[in-house]
């Protein structure tokens, strides 16, 4: 996103294996860097059609919101989609 949280871009990190994804701030936040973004979205899908975070999509989260204070790149959300449904971690209160 730019200043005025404008999508300028979008880069896929890493495609999971059948129930799990690797990820790390690092690859997260390259792309942002190179492209000068302001904030960052944050992304992913659930194929199982569940919309609910699992503890490791949390904790992933809060890693990568404190990676973002660090290089002063904002995660404004943290979105789960699925084939019908999505999920907002800032409108159900998990990202604040």
């Amino acid at each position: 996103l730019n200043s005025a949280n404008s999508v300028i871009g979008y880069e896929i990190i890493t495609e999971g294996l059948l129930n799990s994804s690797l990820v790390h701030p690092r690859e997260v936040f390259r792309g942002a860097i190179v492209a000068s973004c302001a904030n960052i979205i944050v992304a992913h899908n659930h194929p199982s059609g569940n919309c609910e975070p699992s503890k490791e999509d949390i904790a992933i989260t809060k890693k990568l919101v404190e990676a973002g204070k660090i290089l002063d790149l904002q995660v404004l959300d943290h979105i789960i989609f699925t084939g019908k449904s999505h999920l907002s971690f800032v409108e159900r209160g998990i990202l604040n």
